[in-house]
């Protein structure tokens, strides 16, 4: 497994990465490739925030946990990474029996002419083809309220899933 490890308004000690890389290095025997792993660490008003992020296969795992214990903060995040591991673990399973479909993707731009909304951050990713219910299972792993996919069941239209308010989850596709 590959890291990298990113400081946001924190200082940690020499011996918080090494004990990240072995915390996390056990979720690597989930992972049938290379791994990379994304630890970033913070500290506010006192509090060690760890977010772990694990890319692997075309799949994302993330958990960020808050605690007063660096070290205790990296144990809740892998814990939680892991228990959505197993909680999904079936879907998961047969989502990398299916494999990933890598294609380059158009990725989305923004035009500069109206400069009447102000845009603070810009991001930038590949759209992947995946089924609904794999679109749904990553949203649910990123902790995200919506996720941006192409679908495999509908000739890779362009859809996205979101949370419902009410509960459950609702799909919007385009007409191309």
């Amino acid at each position: 497994m590959k890291y990298v490890f990113t400081e946001k308004k924190a200082q940690v000690g020499k011996d918080v990465q090494p004990y990240a890389e072995k915390k996390i290095g056990k979720l690597d025997r989930f992972f049938k490739g290379e791994a990379d792993a994304f630890v970033t660490f913070s500290t506010v008003r006192g509090r060690e925030t760890a977010e772990v992020t694990i890319r692997s296969n075309g799949m994302i795992y993330r958990a960020t946990e808050t605690t007063g214990d660096m070290c205790a903060s990296i144990d809740s995040a892998v814990a939680t990474i892991e228990q959505q591991i197993r909680k999904n673990k079936s879907r998961l399973e047969k989502r990398l029996r299916e494999g990933v479909i890598d294609k380059e993707f158009k990725q989305i731009s923004v035009d500069d002419e109206d400069e009447a909304f102000d845009i603070i951050r810009t991001k930038r990713f590949s759209i992947k083809p995946m089924t609904t219910e794999e679109a749904i299972l990553q949203m649910n792993l990123l902790g995200h309220e919506f996720f941006v996919f192409r679908n495999h069941d509908n000739d890779a239209a362009f859809a996205v899933v979101y949370r419902r308010n009410g509960g459950g989850y609702g799909l919007i596709e385009s007409d191309d």
